[in-house]
């Protein structure tokens, strides 16, 4: 599914968008303006893209009767694409700029096993875009148990429905314990729980997807399909959704917390969105938007869409301390180009020095039994290329 590498492009590109609009100032005043701070949407894209990519196989193995993809390899391989960039990251953000001058030990040991979130005020400078990653290295730990709940020994996508409805019980959850006082809105809305219901929609995608696939006749699935074959109809809605987004509906633009209504409204309508952008794109016939997804642009920028989401926030930072501005000043159209100029090529650096190199080892260790059935499915583009 090639086409799918545009659709981590667009979020990644979406949380720089948002970051740039941010510092500039320029989302925080104006009507029209309000579309700039909820390009943060491209998280919820991430996370249900995330969801949909990894549960797939797990799926898709226990359609076909083949070998469930072994626990120990799907987690090294998610360690050698996700770690050694973002350590990298780690090491140059809290090293060079200036504002982590002095970072104690703990702060290392924070940020390198991705648990800065469980405190307050433990990201720095350069790294506060990765709060997401250490939320969905979270779900990493525990979609192997996911699955083995969702699937059970017999193949039902309701069964995998069900549990995918989990999430929405999770997070409904949580943000109740929220507007009852139980947990802090300023700390709690990075905990994977908040997020449940995101990967949990890319899980019943999945399992909607290996029922068409795997269907040897009219399938009542097809509703699905259907509705992806309209993608302007998805992305007109998609983009309406996020005009209701940008009004005080989901929130304060700036860093003041959320009530718990408007957390709850923004992940409602944000899931919405990130299942509208991805469906004309994972679902439906060949046509020329999987082809235009699919070309040699999209497929590179997706290849680095990784490094862009780790770096642009270094970047931003460099400009500011270079133009001696402070924050919430500058032209946001400039800083926009410098930003994804530089987050293009570090991200390209990162990607050809780092991350290729390393997710090859990750395919050649450990090495599969000879004669396995996991081989044609666990070893699928699909399940190693999920960012």
């Amino acid at each position: 599914m090639p086409a799918l590498d545009a659709v981590r492009a667009i979020g990644a590109i979406g949380v720089l968008g948002y970051h740039v609009a941010f510092n500039t100032g320029l989302s925080l005043h104006g009507t029209w303006n309000g579309l700039l701070a909820r390009l943060d949407v491209g998280v919820a894209i991430f996370f249900v893209l995330s969801g949909f990519l990894l549960f797939r196989p797990y799926a898709h193995a226990a359609a076909t009767g083949a070998e469930s993809p072994p626990a120990g390899r799907y987690l090294w391989r998610r360690a050698v694409r996700i770690l050694p960039a973002y350590w990298l990251t780690v090491v140059v953000c809290l090293t060079v700029l200036p504002q982590n001058r002095g970072a104690a030990l703990s702060d290392w040991i924070h940020h390198f096993t991705l648990t800065q979130i469980y405190a307050p005020n433990l990201i720095r400078h350069g790294l506060t875009q990765t709060w997401s990653l250490a939320t969905e290295v979270a779900f990493y730990l525990v979609l192997p148990l996911v699955a083995l709940a969702a699937l059970g020994r017999r193949w039902s996508p309701w069964r995998a429905l069900v549990v995918a409805g989990g999430g929405l019980v999770v997070t409904a959850a949580w943000v109740a314990a929220m507007a009852v006082g139980l947990l802090d809105p300023m700390i709690h809305t990075m905990w994977l729980p908040a997020y449940a219901i995101w990967f949990s929609a890319g899980i019943a995608l999945a399992a909607v997807k290996v029922a068409l696939d795997t269907a040897t006749g009219p399938s009542r699935w097809s509703v699905v399909d259907d509705l992806a074959s309209a993608p302007v109809t998805c992305w007109g809605l998609a983009l309406a959704l996020l005009a209701i987004a940008s009004t005080p509906l989901a929130g304060p633009r700036d860093l003041t917390a959320p009530t718990p209504a408007q957390f709850g409204a923004k992940l409602a309508i944000y899931i919405v969105i990130a299942v509208l952008v991805l469906l004309p794109v994972a679902f439906g016939p060949v046509n020329r938007v999987k082809a235009a997804f699919g070309g040699p642009l999209a497929r590179w920028l997706g290849a680095i869409s990784y490094g862009i989401f780790l770096w642009h926030p270094l970047v931003i930072d460099a400009i500011f301390l270079t133009d001696g501005r402070w924050i919430f000043t500058g032209s946001p159209l400039n800083t926009f180009i410098a930003t994804l100029v530089g987050g293009l090529l570090l991200a390209s650096i990162s990607y050809y020095a780092v991350e290729q190199p390393l997710q090859r080892l990750g395919l050649r260790w450990p090495r599969r039994r000879a004669g396995s059935r996991v081989e044609s499915h666990s070893a699928q583009p699909v399940a190693i290329t999920a960012s």
